[in-house]
């Protein structure tokens, strides 16, 4: 099935991470022909086009034809296009194979694949576990939804080299198709997310659980023991459990007083991790759970969360002007990623937040906002409804994110936090959370 020259190869999405572009040179390398289809127009892509340029690729933009699907000799779907798809059936129903473009590196890699999902965090654990992996051997590929493509390096990577993969619920969803999962799972938390694509929960779930429903007696997962729907995974699972918890002493990673440590061994102090919040101490046990298991020693483990700064949009420290301190947190696009970002302050918020409904229940953020927050600066559909539901500070519906941030510029005072943490996705007004973030931190530093 991995001789694909000649063959004609339809890409469905190109987006704007870097997945359909390293899809469309993988394919081409083999000596297909290639044909991208995408139902964003070409201006929305004009980056992704751009980076193909002059190569032989025909571009289907604004639309999908039946006739492409049809008679072409593999279709590639990238996670973001929805499996029930009536171009997919099309292309089924004409006994066109289909792959999805994320499945590839599962059929193409002969390394241990290391898995990183959860409802929130899964994006700074999986940089933090390659931060620390890639102390002890620098040759550790990092990648999967953290954007880019891995496809023209997984074949070249040596076998005891392993690979490090943010994993979502749209990727995870397409593992039942390869009967696949990573021979070292790593689950953070659970929590409704994205129904509008898989319309309930028990489906999300059903979705997430693919990262350990098809590992094996050798393989090991790395569960949250403070999370009762992760940890309740813990006995269907045929290979190894590890736990990580702030709670109680587990065969794992916890937190004692102020002590990260494994199995009784000292890892690191809970003040060496320079990212705020107790999400973020979670992410770092986590890591720090698979990097053990994977063979990295104690001292190697404590070098990396020393040194790991973060990653940007997640509540990333922008500036301070006149004592209040901004930080952007646009990869906050659900309720729960923004309570743990409020929960991450101790002093007075000025919040803005909204975006994008995706249909998630707001009642639990509500409540946080409610009573972690001085001003909430309201945006899109989400912040509609919020508005709805949030007692005590002062509110004010905003029509855009300038007028949001000038309006949070001239409510805070010297000690306050403006916080852009959105609960929403952003697909009402940019294209995705990183252009969302980088207009928030432009016009920040236009203050």
């Amino acid at each position: 099935m991995y001789d694909f020259k000649g063959k004609k190869v339809l890409i469905v999405g190109l987006g704007t991470f870097g997945g359909g572009v390293g899809a469309v040179r993988f394919f081409l390398r083999k000596g297909a022909q290639v044909t991208v289809t995408d139902l964003k127009p070409e201006e929305e892509l004009r980056e992704a086009v751009d980076a193909l340029s002059g190569l032989p690729v025909r571009f289907v933009f604004g639309g999908h034809r039946k006739e492409d699907f049809v008679s072409s000799d593999l279709v590639v779907p990238g996670p973001a296009v929805p499996p029930d798809s009536p171009y997919l059936k099309a292309a089924w129903d004409a006994g066109v194979p289909i792959i999805w473009r994320d499945n590839l590196i599962f059929l193409l890699c002969r390394s241990r694949i290391v898995g990183v999902t959860g409802s929130n965090g899964k994006s700074t654990t999986t940089a933090l576990l390659g931060e620390i992996l890639r102390t002890r051997d620098p040759r550790v590929l990092v990648g999967g939804n953290l954007g880019g493509s891995l496809l023209d390096e997984v074949e070249s990577l040596p076998q005891d080299v392993p690979l490090v993969l943010e994993l979502s619920s749209f990727q995870l969803e397409s593992l039942k198709h390869v009967r696949r999962s990573p021979q070292v799972a790593v689950v953070l938390n659970l929590s409704p997310d994205h129904l509008d694509r898989h319309k309930t929960f028990e489906a999300y779930l059903d979705a997430k659980r693919n990262i350990v429903r098809f590992q094996g007696p050798d393989d090991l997962a790395v569960l949250n023991r403070d999370d009762p729907l992760v940890w309740s995974w813990a006995y269907e699972l045929k290979g190894r459990v590890v736990g990580f918890s702030a709670g109680e002493e587990v065969d794992g990673v916890f937190l004692r007083g102020d002590e990260v440590l494994a199995d009784g061994r000292f890892l690191f102090k809970r003040d060496d991790l320079s990212l705020p919040g107790l999400h973020n101490l979670y992410n770092a046990m986590a890591a720090s759970a698979a990097a053990l298991a994977l063979g990295a020693d104690p001292e190697v483990v404590r070098e990396g969360v020393m040194r790991f700064r973060g990653l940007e949009h997640r509540l990333e420290f922008v500036r301070e002007v006149k004592g209040v301190r901004y930080y952007n947190d646009s990869k906050a696009t659900t309720p729960e990623a923004t309570v743990a970002a409020l929960r991450a302050f101790d002093g007075r918020v000025v919040l803005i937040a909204g975006g994008y409904d995706k249909g998630l229940p707001l009642e639990k953020l509500a409540g946080e906002i409610s009573s972690r927050t001085k001003v909430v600066l309201l945006l899109g559909g989400t912040g509609l409804k919020l508005a709805e539901l949030i007692r005590g500070p002062r509110l004010k519906l905003c029509s855009s994110l300038e007028e949001a941030l000038e309006e949070a510029s001239r409510s805070a005072v010297p000690g306050d936090i403006v916080l852009l943490s959105p609960a929403s996705a952003s697909y009402d007004t940019f294209r995705n959370y990183e252009e969302r973030g980088k207009k928030f931190k432009e016009l920040v530093m236009e203050l």
